[in-house]
């Protein structure tokens, strides 16, 4: 059984006017479990509106979507955010990290809203840390942290709920070519431990360190 299954996806948005824009079109995907997966495609090509899909930020028009065995493509709302924050890891380009706010804290608050006591937040949080290679940089705020570090410290607070799928968006777009080459490297050993990868990307070098390319344009899957 495939852990991300998309049966004849479509999205249409609606404009102005009663004009319509489809930016999916009777799309079908299946990731299985373990994979490292890059989905590829220039600006406009409907890769992050399967992102945001993917990652239950948005329903499919039409279509089923089993996440892990489960049909999640007409969830209510409530029911996303809670499936979103267990099943779902985010890495974005922009790292989102608390400016005022330690390594250590940004990577432990997702298991605040699963409700998980405080002591054993920073017990995970810690092992995430390591898991990156940043043991040392538990207090530090992100702006004491290089790009390439703070995205690592984005890695782990992704990986600290133990999610299903970890989907990364464009992450090494802020970063230089030595930070980036870091960053592929250890979703390559992240991968190699068995975690399941989907990375977003435009550029086509930065797709080719994944086990599969998925190459999308004008909504569709080539």
């Amino acid at each position: 059984m495939s852990l991300v299954k998309l049966s004849n996806i479509n999205k249409i948005y609606e404009l102005d006017a009663g004009l319509t824009f489809q930016a999916l079109k009777n799309l079908n995907l299946s990731i299985e479990k373990g994979e490292f997966v890059a989905i590829v495609g220039p600006s406009g090509s409907g890769k992050s509106t399967l992102m945001n899909l993917l990652g239950l930020l948005d329903k499919p028009t039409t279509g089923s979507y089993e996440l892990d065995g489960h049909n999640v493509a007409q969830l209510r709302e409530n029911t996303l955010a809670e499936l979103r924050n267990k099943k779902i890891g985010f890495i974005f380009q922009n790292f989102n990290l608390l400016k005022r706010t330690s390594a250590l804290n940004n990577v432990a608050l997702p298991l605040i809203y699963s409700g998980v006591p405080r002591q054993l937040r920073i017990e995970r949080a810690k092992k995430a840390l390591e898991e990156v290679g940043l043991a040392d940089k538990l207090n530090s705020l992100p702006n004491q942290l290089s790009g390439g570090q703070q995205q690592r410290v984005a890695i782990a607070r992704a990986l600290v709920t133990n999610p299903e799928v970890l989907l990364a968006d464009e992450p090494t777009g802020n970063l230089d070519s030595k930070n980036g080459e870091e960053v592929i490297k250890l979703f390559q050993e992240l991968h190699k431990q068995g975690r399941t990868i989907i990375l977003i990307t435009h550029d086509r070098n930065i797709a080719k360190s994944a086990k599969r390319v998925i190459h999308v344009k004008d909504g569709e899957i080539l």
